[in-house]
């Protein structure tokens, strides 16, 4: 099975052939979060540049699917994390990938290479561990029993994960569509929040390793330095920030939708993304917080990274180093699914 894989948008690609392989140069990662920079990227597979309708270009990758996930797992997490999270990500990164490629949600490509959709940045950081935790697991997805037209049925799993729970992860609703999905349910964790330095070097990458404090963490505010963020960020003038008022928290407090109260304005910002990039100048850690009002600041106090929905995956880390299987870590994490080969 093939996958297109959208590596770089901008006005012109920059790219150069090697005897087997190619490089983009300055691909943008971690686009509008608070890792976002630019680095060259070496690929396998092949290249097509698209021209899009407004004039930019894009750069797809064409490659197998199981090829792509050896630079996903090790993209996502570093290839040093402990073989059976490694083995984890495999199952539910090709599970992901495989309903992507049932349902593209980019023209002319199935997935993006950034955090939009997963990690994809080819082979530099892939290694004979990546390549294994994939050939151990080939074909192996996560299936969920349901009833469709009267039958029961195995369907692939929508497997999301994010980088830190905070100590509970989270329901669909809070992130995405007002739906249920029951695999996607909150789960106490205690393993991200005793997880050891040494598997922390291990398992992430080297510019994740520069986010520290990010089980439990702070942001401080002015009030105009708060009211200039929503400012740029939402492009409304509130005014002077009034007020911070959590109107809808998720199952582990994360919030889905939130008042902003200003001198000049009053409005609701929903879902945990949104709330995420509205009030940082990047994007907060998570939306996960409690709000401390000063006299002339305001205090953002938080837990976890990411949007807490299905693998926490410092947590998955910590459950491999405490020896824990992959597919113990795939129950933990989506509680009634079972492992089964993809048919399509």
């Amino acid at each position: 099975m093939l996958i297109r894989v959208g590596i770089l948008t901008a006005p012109e690609i920059e790219w150069e052939q090697r005897d087997k392989t190619f490089v983009i140069k300055n691909v943008r990662i971690g686009i509008g979060f608070h890792w976002d920079r630019h680095e060259d990227q070496e690929f396998a597979g092949s290249l097509e540049i698209l021209t899009n309708k407004d004039g930019t270009k894009t750069a797809v990758n064409t490659i197998d699917l199981e090829e792509y996930l050896c630079s996903v797992i090790s993209s996502e997490m570093s290839a040093e994390s402990p073989m059976e999270l490694l083995k984890a990500h495999a199952v539910i990164s090709r599970s992901w990938a495989m309903r992507a490629i049932a349902n593209p949600s980019h023209e002319g490509y199935h997935v993006c290479a950034d955090d939009h959709c997963q990690r994809y940045e080819g082979l530099r950081r892939m290694n004979d561990r990546a390549i294994e935790a994939v050939r151990t697991t080939k074909g192996l997805v996560l299936t969920y029993e349901q009833m469709a037209n009267g039958q029961t049925v195995n369907e692939i799993c929508d497997c999301r994960y994010h980088k830190c729970c905070g100590g509970k992860t989270e329901v669909w609703k809070t992130c995405w569509e007002d739906i249920e999905v029951p695999y996607i349910r909150p789960v106490e964790c205690p393993y991200c929040g005793r997880v050891s330095g040494r598997t922390l070097r291990l398992a992430l990458n080297d510019y994740d390793r520069e986010t520290r404090d990010f089980h439990t963490w702070q942001v401080t505010y002015t009030a105009n330095e708060l009211s200039e963020v929503i400012r740029s960020k939402t492009g409304m003038d509130f005014g002077e920030i009034q007020d911070l008022v959590p109107l809808k928290r998720g199952a582990s407090g994360r919030i889905y939708e939130l008042r902003i109260v200003g001198s000049k304005h009053t409005g609701i910002i929903s879902k945990e993304l949104n709330i995420r990039y509205a009030l940082s100048r990047k994007c907060l850690y998570s939306s996960w917080f409690e709000v401390e009002k000063r006299p002339s600041s305001f205090v953002l106090k938080g837990h976890g990274w990411g949007h807490g929905a299905g693998l926490c995956q410092i947590g998955a880390a910590q459950m491999a180093e405490e020896g824990k299987n992959y597919e113990e870590i795939l129950q933990f994490y989506y509680a009634d699914t079972r492992l089964s080969i993809a048919t399509r």
